[in-house]
């Protein structure tokens, strides 16, 4: 097999690893009792299939999903993969445009490939996930091995893994995959009691700063943070209409669809928090966030009128107040945005892995990942040393 290093499975195992055409063929009881102890959302039964029975994470999309599964002696399921086989490389914010047009400039053909990843969603979190009673390194060891085996049955150019944890991405290059790295912007709780103690950590610049802000984005409006039962479809239409207009204009064509925030409403509206804006009785903008056991996820926002830092306010400001009322421990705002560090979210590393069939490509790739992972280091660093908002 290649680009793997091949160990033998613990003997409760069976020697299979079966895929799916559709996560309900797994079943969400044996799906979460992999995934649920993450405390990651977006790894939920109810997530995954809310993008495929919604028609957004389907074939037609270019998202065939090909998730992956092992059971023990017992026939239980000890472990998951997500796994979508891909015909672009959009909705995944790790960009590998430059080497697919580079290899079918050259006569390959990079698609379709294989991507273990949440779609729509740049968030750390497992990818190759064992049931937390089963044995944790032959379980990853035969989803990876299942997942190379169907890269090469299929014949695609490449496997990919977006945004692992680090001990996800460490392992995966031990087995032969590509390590790439990138940055993120995260705010991190210390243990702040209020939105004025983490001001006060602020400099005195910046703290003036947040609060005009927050001053300017509020005024003549309602700023409410909808969860749970105060969730209904009158929201949902607002918010998707902001949605579609803001990934209009940044897309081309929005990744989701009306029916996923419903189903998103139904089957998970504890783990949402949509804040609103409202002017006049009418909905003007909106930020939706999902929870997880230790992290807020900031995922989509959108606006229908342009009001000065309204985007900040919906999307950093009201985010670090939920988590610090909650004792949330960190707000991921989603991929990219340097504008973050000053309201508080620093650099953080997030992570990729890529297995890669043709030498020819895989050579030049390796020699870039490199190169990219010591300037990815030296960017955080400086980030953080010259635009830090927190006292010295």
């Amino acid at each position: 097999m290649r680009g793997m290093v091949a160990r033998s499975p613990a003997p409760v195992l069976k020697a299979a690893v079966s895929v799916h055409g559709r996560i309900v063929e797994i079943g969400r009881e044996a799906w979460d009792a992999c995934a649920g102890p993450t405390g990651d959302p977006f790894l939920s039964f109810d997530f995954l299939d809310a993008l495929e029975e919604s028609g957004c994470a389907v074939e037609r999309t270019g998202w065939g999903p090909r998730h992956l599964a092992v059971r023990d002696e017992a026939g239980r399921v000890a472990g998951v993969m997500p796994l979508y086989l891909k015909g672009h490389s959009q909705g995944e914010y790790v960009f590998d445009h430059a080497w697919a047009q580079a290899y079918m400039d050259a006569g390959g053909r990079y698609y379709p490939k294989l991507l273990s990843a949440v779609p729509f969603t740049p968030v750390t979190g497992p990818r190759v996930i064992a049931r937390p009673d089963a044995d944790e390194a032959a379980v990853q060891d035969m989803l990876l091995g299942g997942a190379l085996t169907l890269a090469d049955e299929l014949g695609v150019s490449s496997l990919h893994v977006n945004f692992p944890t680090q001990g996800e991405w460490e392992r995966l290059g031990a087995h032969g995959l590509l390590k790439r790295q990138d940055v993120q912007y995260w705010w991190e709780n210390p243990g702040y009691d209020s939105f004025d103690d983490f001001l006060a950590a602020l400099s005195s610049s910046r703290r003036k700063t947040v609060r005009r802000e927050r001053r300017e984005a509020q005024a003549g409006r309602d700023i409410i943070a909808l969860t749970g039962s105060d969730l209904c479809e009158e929201h949902w239409d607002a918010f998707f209409a902001f949605y579609t207009d803001t990934g209009s204009r940044k897309w081309g064509r929005p990744y989701l669809n009306r029916r996923f925030f419903s189903f998103l409403g139904e089957r998970m509206a504890d783990k949402v928090v949509l804040v609103m804006a409202r002017r006049d009785g009418r909905w003007i903008a909106g930020a939706l966030n999902l929870v997880g056991r230790d992290a807020l996820y900031g995922r989509w926002w959108g606006a229908l009128e342009h009001v000065p830092f309204l985007h900040f306010e919906l999307c950093y400001h009201q985010a670090i107040e939920w988590a610090i009322a909650r004792r949330i421990g960190r707000v991921e705002a989603g991929a990219q945005g340097e504008h973050k560090i000053a309201r508080g979210y620093l650099p953080r590393p997030v992570y990729s892995a890529h297995w890669i069939a043709d030498p020819a490509l895989r050579a030049p790739v390796a020699r870039y990942l490199a190169q990219e992972r010591s300037a990815v280091e030296r960017e955080m660093q400086a980030l953080e040393a010259e635009y830090s908002p927190f006292k010295a």
